[in-house]
């Protein structure tokens, strides 16, 4: 039996997540600044406080029902002596301190923002964070009411709870590691000498800053070259920016591959401690499927898409190499038009948690149509925006066309109008489900492909 595919049957633990959420309610009726940005979090940025809260710190009496409902102690958080990390492995639910000895923990609810500076600027908050600049694990306490206190934390590369930890990384170290990232070159003759570039600048990366915060360093870096080229993530961030909250409340980075080079890109994931999840297959006749990684320190998952044949459901495909095809799939002809995601095209799409209803209607207002969904479960609500159209080079049309893997009227076309490039993805959770919807997305994958997608229906 092939143990990966049976491996991740994520649960709903709804159990689990009403606990929080009654902790939460309490919370928000003490803290009046905490509950006033929850409020604006709705209204200004179609976001809810459950999917940035960081961690809760809960009296020592609450780990029994914690551990009832599936927590179970982080052994990965380095935390302060007598406090343990609660965490729930099958679900996505924030982290809960426990104190172990004397007095009870301070009832706390910190959420993680990207950038401490920029939520106390916009904020009003003077107070001086615990952590030096730049350093992997910051917090300061942006209000204190009736027992209840409210903090923001600003992690890099770190899953502890520990400020002020003396690390090899410094300032110096972190900036050098982003500007080697951001300046690196993607654009390659052919895809094999960007992939050894590509290496040889992480390997620079994990010198300075090692593993886990080169991590942080390339997904920030994939984020503002993805960002730059989609509307609706410019226009989304700018609304979460307006609250100082950043990117923190991504849910998953997709990359899309060729089959010739999938492997190299999983050897990439592999070097950035990647950890292999679910694969994932869209079903015999869709064509495709993905690899599903996450890094268990910074937290971020990968959704890695390839074209794949009905034989192929069962092979390990991010170890196993796979042969050419005679004929290109959705996410085949998505590379051939415009790159390796890794490269010279960047990410398909960052899908981020939300209010699933409320912010497709705020950006709709905005003009951001958004695509059908393609999950929409009590627990699981999916759905594109509308995708953003990149012009394609006139090289790789003539070669498609020369192959025989278009046709000469799809060529003119590409050359007048461009293809499908990105997307935003919003997506609402419920019950910590860590999973994915596999049936339905195979449709929306099919809609975006750039055969099916003349400009006039775009």
């Amino acid at each position: 039996m092939d143990t990966n595919k049976y491996e991740f049957d994520w649960p709903v633990c709804y159990e689990a997540e009403e606990l929080l959420f009654r902790r939460v309610d309490d919370f928000l009726l003490r803290n009046a600044f905490a509950r006033a940005l929850a409020s604006r979090m709705r209204d200004e940025t179609g976001t809810l406080l459950l999917d940035w809260i960081d961690f809760l710190a809960l009296p020592k009496q609450e780990e029994v029902s914690l551990r009832h409902a599936g927590f179970v102690e982080d052994s990965r958080a380095e935390t302060p002596d007598g406090v343990v990390a609660l965490y729930h492995p099958r679900a996505m639910l924030p982290r809960v301190l426990i104190s172990r000895n004397g007095s009870d923990l301070e009832f706390t609810l910190a959420i993680r923002v990207e950038s401490l500076v920029d939520f106390m600027g916009v904020h009003g908050i003077s107070a001086e964070p615990e952590g030096e600049p730049c350093s992997r694990f910051r917090r300061v306490v942006a209000s204190i009411e009736s027992g209840a206190r409210f903090e923001l934390v600003e992690r890099r590369g770190y899953r502890g709870f520990i400020s002020n930890r003396s690390h090899t990384n410094d300032a110096q170290s972190l900036l050098k590691a982003r500007e080697l990232w951001q300046t690196r070159a993607r654009n390659f003759d052919r895809a094999e000498e960007g992939f050894r570039a590509a290496d040889g600048v992480l390997d620079r990366l994990i010198d300075l800053v090692g593993r886990d915060l080169a991590c942080h360093v390339v997904f920030e870096g994939e984020r503002t070259f993805w960002e730059r080229r989609n509307r609706a993530a410019q226009l989304q961030k700018a609304r979460q920016d307006q609250l100082g909250l950043g990117w923190a409340n991504q849910d998953h980075h997709t990359f899309r591959s060729s089959r010739e080079h999938f492997r190299a890109l999983m050897r990439v994931m592999d070097k950035l401690g990647f950890e292999r999840r679910e694969r994932y297959f869209a079903g015999a006749q869709a064509g495709w499927g993905a690899q599903i990684l996450e890094q268990p320190v910074e937290g971020i998952v990968v959704f890695a898409d390839l074209d794949l044949l009905p034989e192929e459901t069962e092979i390990d495909f991010s170890r196993q190499p796979l042969p050419p095809a005679n004929r290109l799939g959705t996410v085949g002809l998505w590379v051939a038009l415009h790159g390796e995601s890794f490269l010279e095209a960047g990410m398909h799409h960052l899908e981020a948690r939300f209010d699933f209803a409320l912010v497709r209607e705020q950006l709709g207002a905005l003009q951001i149509n958004g695509m059908r969904p393609f999950s929409d479960f009590d627990f699981l609500k999916q759905a594109f925006t509308e995708g953003e159209r990149w012009s394609v080079r006139p090289g790789r049309v003539a070669e498609l066309l020369a192959a025989g893997l278009i046709t000469r009227e799809q060529s003119e076309r590409f050359l007048a109008e461009g293809a499908i490039g990105s997307h935003l993805e919003t997506l609402q959770r419920r019950g910590g489900f860590k999973g994915f919807n596999q049936k339905s997305v195979s449709a929306v994958i099919a809609a975006t492909d750039p055969r099916a997608n003349p400009l006039h229906h775009a």
